[in-house]
C-alpha cells in the first residue's frame, strides 16, 4: 500500500485494531504514524516514540484528563461534538497551550458497500455536517482551540474499491466545503479508511493496485489544489488483520447428535468476531489445522471454546482433518485485528492469552499469557465474618 499510494498522503495505524507495543513499534519502524483512541494507547505510541505530530487523538467520549494529556503532549484531538469542543477550548486557555483539533464530520451523504457504517445517518459519531455548515467563522468561537482541519470516518470492512475512491473524493470535497464555510483551514483532512479484509466466503481482498490506480488521481487533483495540506488514510484492520493466527489447542472431541465436536482451549474469550456474537448469521474464519500434516479426508468439525455458554463457537460445520485430536492445534486465520482487546477476555477469568510476533523468520513473544494470580491481583478481599 505504502509503495503504491500517492506519496504525500500520510499512513496512520489505528491502536484500536491491534494496540500490542511491539505491533505498532513494528509499523511504526515502517513509516506508520497513530491513531489512539485511550489514554492507554496514549501511552504506547508515546512509549514507542512516535513524535506528537504524528499522533492523533480519537473518540466520541473523550475525557478530560485524556484532553489534558494531549494538550500536555501536543497531540492533535480529533473533537466530535459541540460539547467536547467546549472542554477543550476551556482546557486549553487554562493550561495556556494550543489545542490542535481536527473536527469530525458526520456528512449528510452515506456511501453504501461498508461492512459497518459509521456516518451518514444519525450517530454517536462527529459533528453534522449541517450543524457545521450554520457555524460561520467557527474559530472566533473557540479563540484557545487552532483548527487545522477536517476528518469524516463512513464505514469499515470496505471490500469494493470505487467504494473507497467515492468516500475519498467526497470527504475531500467536503472537506472544502466546511472550509469556505466555517473559516477553518485546510492543513489537514482525513479522509478515514474502512479498508477490509475477506474473513468469509463469497468474499475477496482489495486489489491495491486497482485501488490506489483509481484512487491516486483523486490524491492527485486535491493535492494540486492545497499542496500545504496534510492527507491522511487511517488504516487498522487493514494493516493487521491477514497477518495474525489465533491459535487454539483441542482438549476433547466428541460426537453429539451425529454432529462432530473439537472443544477447545480457547473461543469467544479471546476472538469474539470469530464467534460471530452480534452478528445475524455466523460465518466461519477460514480455519486449518497447524501443528501437523494429516493426509485424512475432511470432515466437518464444530469447533467449540471453553466457556459455559453455546454461543462459544469458533467454527461451525469446518472442514477439517477426520482424524483431528486432542493436542492438535487449530489456527484461525485472519485473526491480527479487534481479537483478544475487543474480546470479554475475563469471561470465566481465563484471562488474556499470550502473543507472539513472528518477524523474520523469528518467535518473539509480545505479551505473556494471564495466569489465575493476574485476575486476583486487582481485587480486593473484604473480611465478612
Amino acid at each position: 500500500m505504502r509503495s503504491r499510494l500517492h506519496p504525500a498522503v500520510e499512513i496512520f495505524f489505528s491502536l484500536k485494531s491491534n494496540p500490542n507495543i511491539s505491533v505498532c513499534a513494528l509499523l511504526h519502524s515502517l513509516g506508520a504514524r497513530a491513531e489512539v483512541s485511550s489514554m492507554t494507547e496514549l501511552l504506547t505510541v508515546r512509549k514507542v516514540g512516535v513524535p506528537a505530530d504524528q499522533i492523533m487523538f480519537l473518540g466520541p467520549g473523550k475525557s478530560r484528563g485524556e484532553i489534558t494529556a494531549c494538550l500536555k503532549e501536543g497531540v492533535t484531538l480529533i473533537c466530535e461534538s459541540f460539547g467536547e469542543l467546549a472542554v477543550i477550548d476551556a482546557a486549553a486557555k487554562e493550561m495556556a497551550v494550543p489545542a490542535r483539533v481536527v473536527l469530525r464530520v458526520n456528512p449528510s451523504f452515506a456511501v453504501k458497500g461498508s461492512g459497518l457504517t459509521m456516518g451518514g445517518k444519525p450517530r454517536q459519531f462527529g459533528i453534522d455536517e449541517a450543524a457545521l455548515m450554520e457555524r460561520a467563522n467557527l474559530p472566533a468561537d473557540y479563540p484557545s482551540v487552532q483548527f487545522v482541519g477536517f476528518q469524516a470516518y463512513m464505514g469499515t470492512r470496505i471490500l469494493t474499491e470505487d467504494v473507497v475512491v467515492e468516500n475519498s473524493q467526497r470527504i475531500l470535497a467536503l472537506a472544502e466545503t466546511l472550509s469556505e464555510a466555517t473559516g477553518v483551514p485546510l492543513d489537514l483532512v482525513d479522509v478515514g479508511g474502512g479498508l477490509g479484509v475477506a474473513y468469509f466466503a463469497g468474499e475477496r481482498d482489495l486489489d491495491v493496485e486497482d485501488l490506489t490506480t483509481k484512487l491516486n488521481p483523486v490524491f492527485a487533483d486535491f493535492h494540486a489544489r492545497h499542496p500545504e495540506t496534510r492527507m491522511v488514510m487511517e488504516l487498522g484492520r487493514y494493516l493487521v488483520g491477514h497477518s495474525g493466527t489465533y491459535a487454539v489447542q483441542v482438549r476433547y472431541t466428541k460426537e453429539s447428535m451425529g454432529e462432530q465436536f473439537a472443544v477447545a482451549d480457547g473461543g469467544t474469550n479471546h476472538h469474539m468476531a470469530a464467534v460471530g456474537i452480534g452478528s445475524f448469521v455466523k460465518r466461519n474464519f477460514p480455519m486449518r489445522l497447524i501443528s501437523r500434516d494429516s493426509t485424512a479426508e475432511l470432515v466437518k468439525w464444530n469447533v467449540t471454546g471453553p466457556l459455559c455458554t453455546p454461543n462459544d463457537t469458533l467454527g461451525k460445520a469446518v472442514e477439517l482433518p477426520a482424524d483431528l485430536a486432542p493436542g492438535d492445534i487449530v489456527g484461525v486465520e485472519r485473526s491480527g485485528a479487534y481479537g483478544p482487546t475487543a474480546s470479554p477476555v475475563h469471561f470465566l477469568s481465563h484471562g488474556y492469552p499470550a502473543e507472539v510476533l513472528v518477524h523474520q523468520g523469528k518467535a518473539l513473544l509480545v505479551r505473556s499469557r494471564d495466569d489465575a494470580q493476574a485476575a486476583l491481583t486487582p481485587q480486593i478481599l473484604h473480611d465478612f465474618r
